[in-house]
């Protein structure tokens, strides 16, 4: 069964979670404060304390200087809730709340005051288990093709964050090069603990592994030269077109290809993916 949602959507999403006994699976790509207190304002004191929230996101430092995102949200719900996870996938667009794998909301809006108050937002809600079951599955695929932020993480990324909107204010009191300067390098600083995070879930090679599988699942069989179309969309924090690979001083074109080919050719060896007349496709 299905329910149209309209701007009074966010009621519907009071009961889903109210309802909720073991996990909550949220994707949003932008979250606030407003959201978490909803959140908690919402779940019951047994959730809590036992069931389980998932939280898919997309933490780049430009949602966090626009005001799209407060990483605080997380550090709010990190502390309420006793088992929370967060996730961060770039290019994260999906804005999904699933309860207990038996009901979902997919919908415009995000997990921030204006998705859930102010913004004439749209959706759907599916109460079929079976439905719900799959679009679980498809937004969990989603989460692991990014990766799991631990605390320390969130705590050293809260105060990056923190320090970029004092350097925002800053500039807009002021414009300055050196302001702008610290501006960038705050930026730079953020990214740089994502991509360190990302890559500690092994070398780089095995997200890639990871997604090709997970490419060539979604739309068969396809070219290199495709396949890295859709690896750049997926991970472009880790597909740096600037990084060229040397070697004895000769150049060899663009690092992240060249780990693309080498996690290709490792799923090959163990026959997950062959080559067919220059398409891959994933083994029967």
């Amino acid at each position: 069964m299905i329910e149209l949602l309209n701007k009074n959507w966010s009621n519907s999403l009071s009961s889903i979670f109210s309802e909720a006994k073991n996990e909550i699976f949220i994707s949003s790509p932008y979250a606030t404060k407003e959201g978490s207190n909803f959140f908690l304002k919402n779940i019951t004191k047994e959730f809590q304390s036992k069931g389980k929230l998932v939280f898919l996101t997309n933490l780049s430092p430009q949602n966090i200087s626009q005001g799209s995102t407060d990483p605080k949200a997380f550090d709010i719900l990190q502390k309420e809730i006793k088992n929370f996870s967060i996730w961060h996938l770039p290019n994260l667009h999906a804005k999904v709340y699933i309860s207990d794998k038996s009901k979902a909301i997919i919908t415009s809006g995000n997990f921030t005051a204006g998705g859930f108050y102010n913004n004439f937002e749209y959706g759907i809600k599916v109460n079929s288990l079976p439905h719900s079951q799959i679009i679980y599955n498809d937004i969990f695929s989603y989460s692991q093709l990014g990766s799991n932020i631990n605390a320390e993480t969130l705590k050293i990324y809260l105060e990056i964050s923190e320090e970029i909107k004092e350097s925002i204010k800053t500039q807009n009191k002021e414009i300055k090069s050196s302001a702008s300067n610290r501006f960038k390098e705050l930026l730079s600083k953020a990214e740089n603990e994502l991509i360190k995070e990302r890559l500690n879930v092994g070398p780089v090679h095995n997200i890639f592994s990871k997604t090709i599988l997970y490419i060539l699942g979604k739309y068969g069989a396809l070219n290199t030269e495709q396949i890295h179309h859709y690896v750049k969309q997926i991970h472009p924090d880790l597909c740096d077109d600037s990084i060229d690979r040397v070697i004895d001083g000769k150049h060899f074109g663009m690092k992240w290809k060249h780990y693309v080919r080498n996690s290709q050719q490792h799923l090959k060896r163990n026959n997950l993916i062959e080559l067919i007349n220059s398409l891959w496709k994933l083994t029967n």
